[in-house]
């Protein structure tokens, strides 16, 4: 089976156990934990012992998420991914999110590139320290300080940082950027998600906009992944699915059951 993942932006509206739960119902080999869900962080748990449970159900904790704005770079944005990083090396998590500016700002050329450096230098001996990895992730919005993948490898590439930093494939976001290289041995985690609304032009797609993947999907999902894998990458697959449909699925397993079954069954289809 191909190595699933569940994020919990999948299924927001549940509790951590349930999210661990929901994971190992579908044969999932990990998931990711936000800290930007209405419910606290692990709904309250220490981190030793959310790390525990999920270990209990056979589950890793693939990613914490997530450190915001990481490029734009300043004393409390050390200590806010300090913190991050304390509570990902307690619950045994192995890698922390870092998600670029996305608000116009930074925009310039050698500007957005220069702080990109700046923050992974100083991110680099901090994750060192905690033995974690840092997942980098382009936003394909044209407000984004951070939208090609290309600038991020080149970066990780200066810094002497390959393997302490990886980047974050995004099917949404990898089609907001028209495409480009895939990198798969930069590649830390994919994350999938659909968008299905034949009447949205690709600059109009937003998070809200992005479902399971299904027959209707825009983004060319299992293309992806299999241009992906056939270039050596072996990673999780993790559904990130922000629609509020999604959210209110009657279902949820069910729901992700179906649309795992269709990638598998298509990505064979391809294979054969």
């Amino acid at each position: 089976m191909l190595p699933f993942a569940l994020n919990h932006m999948t299924v927001a509206r549940m509790t951590y156990a349930g999210l661990l739960d929901t994971a190992q119902a579908l044969g999932c080999v990990g998931v990711e934990v936000r800290n930007d869900l209405p419910q606290p962080l692990f709904d309250g748990l220490a981190p030793e012992a959310a790390g525990e449970l999920a270990r209990e159900k056979g589950l890793r904790i693939l990613a914490l998420a997530e450190v915001k704005r990481f490029n734009d770079w300043s004393d409390a944005k050390r200590d806010e991914a300090l913190a991050l990083m304390k509570t990902a090396q307690a619950c045994g998590a192995e890698a922390v999110a870092l998600i670029p500016r996305n608000d116009n700002g930074g925009m310039g050329n050698g500007e957005r590139q220069a702080n990109l450096r700046v923050a992974l230098r100083e991110l680099k001996p901090m994750l060192e320290d905690h033995g974690l990895t840092g997942l980098v992730e382009p936003l394909g919005f044209e407000i984004c300080a951070l939208r090609h993948k290309a600038e991020a490898v080149e970066a990780i590439e200066a810094l002497d940082a390959v393997g302490r930093f990886k980047v974050v494939h995004d099917t949404f976001h990898h089609h907001l950027a028209h495409g480009g290289p895939l990198f798969p041995a930069h590649t830390g985690i994919v994350h999938i998600s659909g968008v299905v609304d034949p009447a949205l032009a690709v600059s109009e797609m937003g998070d809200q906009h992005r479902v399971l993947v299904d027959g209707a999907d825009r983004l060319g999902n299992v293309a992806q992944i299999a241009a992906l894998e056939a270039a050596g990458y072996r990673g999780a697959i993790s559904f990130e699915c922000f629609a509020p449909e999604v959210h209110g699925l009657a279902d949820p397993v069910g729901g992700l059951r179906k649309s795992i079954d269709f990638i598998a069954a298509q990505l064979a289809a391809k294979a054969a």
